[in-house]
């Protein structure tokens, strides 16, 4: 009797022991995962703070100018320009159309800029709702979706209607 007893709690003091280290290295994983986690978010906030100085730099840039410029300057701006759309009247009508027009490049440019722009803040607000996902999703829950994703869906096959 005395021998099963003595056999009965090392069975259980050896399921114990085992669970402990089982938890043990699950706690492991949680807080590897969280460093893991801490590590992204940190170099998130970096290249974001990084874009907004950037952005920030090219806005100041931008105004730098045309509030440094003195008045001499824009009128001679406007003598040069003046003098060009002249020069530009005496020539042939069929060398005219083969000059560009520097307005046009700029309009072209900043419509790219716009461009650029809109899609770098596109970007963004996707890092943001990724990132806002991330925090708010539970710890251990599925990653996938249980919705198909646009692509899947765009290349799963429809019916297609038949003529009876």
């Amino acid at each position: 009797m005395n021998k099963i007893f003595a056999l009965l709690m090392l069975i259980s003091i050896a399921m114990i022991c085992s669970c402990q280290k089982q938890d043990s290295a699950a706690e492991q994983q949680l807080a590897q995962r969280k460093a893991e986690l801490a590590a992204r978010e940190k170099a998130l906030d970096e290249r974001e703070k990084a874009l907004a100085e950037r952005e920030k730099a090219r806005a100041v840039a931008r105004s730098i100018p045309s509030a440094a410029q003195p008045q001499s300057q824009v009128r001679d701006a406007e003598q040069l320009k003046a003098e060009r759309e002249r020069r530009l009247q005496q020539l042939p009508p069929a060398l005219q159309g083969l000059i560009a027009d520097p307005s046009q490049g700029r309009d072209e440019t900043d419509t790219r800029m716009q461009e650029r722009i809109a899609q770098r803040e596109r970007r963004m607000e996707e890092l943001q709702r990724q990132r806002m996902a991330h925090a708010v999703r539970p710890f251990g829950a599925d990653t996938t979706s249980p919705t198909p994703s646009p692509a899947i869906e765009a290349t799963s096959p429809s019916p297609s209607p038949t003529p009876e």
